[in-house]
C-alpha cells in the first residue's frame, strides 16, 4: 500500500514543535522585556540629576527626587515625535533649591501616601491610572493655569499657590466639578506638590498626548 502524504498544516509532529519553539521565545522575550522595564522604571540619582542638569534631557525616564530643585520645561522633540520634559537650571521650591536626596524623597514619599490617603485617583488620572471626572495630574505642574491662580491667591511662587488651592478648594473654584475640601494639611499640601512636580518631570512618551501643544495655545491666546 503506498504511503498516503500528509499536510504539514494537519502534522502533529509540526505544531508541537511549533508550539515548542514559540513558547520558547516568548518566554526569552518577557525575560527580555522584564529587565529592559526595570531599567526603564528605575529611579534616578542625585548624580544623575547634576549630571543631567549640564545638558536639557533628563538621561532616566524617573529622575531622582532632588529633580524638585530643577525648573523643569515639556518641549517638543522632532526625534521622538513628542514632548519630552527637560531641565531649565535650578528652581527654588518653598524657599530652597538644596533639599538633599533624602528630603527629596520624604517629601515625595509623604506626597504619594497623601495622594493615596484621599483617593485621588477617584477623580483624576495619574500615570494614565484612575478617573476622568476630574483633570489629569500627571503633568499637572505644568500647567499654565497656576500663573492665574498665583494671582488669586496673591501667592508668588506656583508651588505655594498649588498648596494654598490643596488646602483650601472650595475658596477658588475653577470648574464647574469642583474639589471638595478633603482637609489637607500644610504639611500633606507641600508633599502632594513636590510629588506632582516630580511626577511632570517623568517621561511618559508624551502621555497626555499634545499637553505641551495645548500649553503654547494658552499662552498664545493670554498674550493677545
Amino acid at each position: 500500500m503506498p504511503n498516503k502524504t500528509v499536510s504539514v498544516w494537519t502534522d502533529n509532529h509540526f505544531w508541537k514543535r511549533s508550539a515548542a519553539w514559540v513558547t520558547g521565545f516568548s518566554a526569552i522575550l518577557l525575560i527580555w522585556l522584564t529587565f529592559d522595564t526595570m531599567g526603564q522604571i528605575t529611579q534616578g540619582t542625585d548624580v544623575d540629576m547634576q549630571k543631567d542638569a549640564e545638558g536639557l534631557y533628563f538621561s532616566k525616564r524617573v529622575p531622582s527626587a532632588t529633580v524638585i530643585n530643577y525648573k523643569i520645561g515639556y518641549e517638543y522633540s522632532d526625534k521622538r515625535g513628542h514632548e519630552v520634559p527637560t531641565i531649565n537650571g535650578k528652581e527654588t521650591f518653598f524657599g530652597r533649591d538644596d533639599y538633599s536626596e533624602e528630603e527629596a524623597a520624604e517629601l515625595l514619599h509623604l506626597g504619594k501616601l497623601g495622594s493615596q490617603a484621599k483617593n485621588c485617583m477617584n477623580c483624576h488620572t495619574l500615570l494614565g491610572n484612575g478617573a476622568y471626572y476630574a483633570p489629569d495630574l500627571t503633568k499637572a505642574w505644568l500647567d499654565p493655569k497656576w500663573k492665574l491662580m498665583m494671582a488669586i491667591t496673591q501667592k508668588k511662587t506656583r508651588e505655594e499657590a498649588m498648596a494654598e488651592f490643596l488646602q483650601h478648594p472650595s475658596k477658588y473654584p475653577t470648574h464647574a466639578r469642583r474639589m471638595p475640601n478633603l482637609n489637607i494639611t500644610a504639611a500633606e499640601a507641600k508633599g502632594l506638590v513636590a510629588f506632582l512636580k516630580h511626577m511632570s518631570a517623568i517621561d511618559t512618551n508624551g502621555f497626555p498626548r499634545n499637553f505641551g501643544k495645548k500649553d503654547t495655545t494658552l499662552r498664545e491666546r493670554s498674550a493677545k
